[in-house]
């Protein structure tokens, strides 16, 4: 038996256990038939614009892509663009299971999978940085991404995401039995940019996984970020940044099914908007099963709006099958600056528009630090300060 036999495995027995279904994440087929292009009236796509998606949702031809992806390799760490059989063996290597017509699509018509391999119990001191870097904004194209790391290993792995695409994806990650492994998506699109993207994430017994999902650029990106656990004592910690300026569309959707006991995350997203028409949604979904007993959860997101015109959707969802669990809660607010802080700084000499801008950062920056990758930190410290330098903050507040 594989190791993506032993993951389907436990993935479908796991969910054997559970008697209802997550309303917002039914169960998948790998059958394109299986699926309907959305319409905007379902659930789970009625705050997107898909008119914007380019078709990348439903029924759009993947081209041959055009998006350059380079990496660097550390030492025992395999970074490869496999195909046939090889590519094939990796579908559904997170139990990754398609509740969407683009999913299905990627898995049965996308002929090459780009692999991050850590092999068991290896230390990989320095973090593996795949660049894709698109240049056409108008070539409809679409990728399978697929990290997998071993029992006991440790490593970091940035996905970088910058230039002009009309990108769909599924990012498959497997964890390992007691890995310390951290994820980090990185979308720094230009202005024309559309990015679609499904990640889902398998995490073994008493390892620890971290997601960071960063959001900045692009015209519209939308990104699932999905959470199951092969084996008690798993631990997911599920970070994220965003920022809208006019005209933007960032949607963030997150799902972490507790489907085994003794297990638990945290989820932490924080996101400013500033401009006409600046629009971002978080969706938070936790489904407590009933055989996950003993289990901790918490989901949290904060928006920080920093003028007129702009629109935040921030929906946090439990759904709890037994009372057996240590712990469940959730909390959302969105928010204009405090003017408290600002008389504060205002106070002591400092100005209005430097009062906001400090106030800004200290928002972003205990998250920016949990990151734990300097390279990124210092890139998000900068970014932040170029988006505030986009606009006349406080011009409408």
């Amino acid at each position: 038996m594989t190791v993506t036999d032993i993951a389907r495995d436990s993935v479908a027995s796991a969910l054997e256990q559970g008697k209802v279904e997550s309303h917002l994440h039914p169960s998948g087929s790998y059958d394109v038939a299986d699926h309907t292009a959305p319409t905007g009236r379902e659930e789970v796509w009625r705050f997107t614009p898909l008119k914007r998606l380019k078709g990348l949702a439903s029924d759009a031809v993947f081209n041959a892509s055009t998006t350059e992806i380079t990496w660097n390799t550390p030492d025992g760490v395999r970074v490869e663009t496999v195909v046939g059989e090889e590519a094939r063996g990796l579908r559904g290597l997170s139990g990754y299971k398609p509740s969407t017509l683009f999913g299905a699509r990627i898995l049965a018509d996308v002929p090459e999978t780009l692999l991050v391999d850590v092999p068991d119990e290896a230390e990989v001191a320095e973090p593996v940085i795949v660049n894709l870097v698109g240049s056409d904004a108008d070539n409809t194209e679409a990728g399978h991404v697929v990290l997998r790391f071993g029992k006991f290993s440790k490593a970091v792995v940035v996905l970088r995401h910058t230039g002009s695409a009309a990108l769909a994806q599924v990012v498959e990650i497997s964890v390992g039995d007691g890995a310390q492994i951290s994820v980090v998506s990185l979308q720094d699109w230009a202005d024309d940019a559309t990015h679609l993207t499904q990640t889902e994430a398998l995490v073994g017994r008493d390892a620890s996984y971290k997601h960071t999902a960063i959001s900045f650029g692009g015209d519209l990106v939308r990104m699932d970020a999905n959470v199951r656990y092969a084996a008690p004592g798993g631990s997911a910690e599920m970070l994220g940044l965003y920022f809208a300026d006019a005209g933007q569309h960032i949607e963030h959707r997150l799902f972490v099914d507790h489907n085994e006991p003794k297990t638990k995350s945290n989820a932490v997203y924080k996101g400013a908007l500033q401009g006409k028409g600046a629009h971002t949604v978080w969706i938070g979904n936790v489904l407590i099963r009933k055989a996950a007993e003993g289990i901790t959860t918490f989901e949290e997101n904060r928006n920080l709006i920093l003028t007129d015109g702009t629109l935040c959707e921030s929906v946090p969802n439990l759904e709890i099958e037994t009372g057996e669990i240590e712990g469940a809660g959730h909390a959302s607010a969105t928010a204009r600056f405090d003017d408290e802080q600002l008389f504060y700084l205002r106070s002591r000499g400092i100005s209005e528009k430097e009062a906001q801008r400090l106030v800004v950062h200290g928002f972003f920056n205990d998250l920016i630090r949990k990151i734990d990758v300097p390279a990124i930190e210092e890139q998000l410290v900068k970014t932040v300060e170029d988006e505030l330098a986009k606009n006349v903050i406080g011009k409408n507040i």
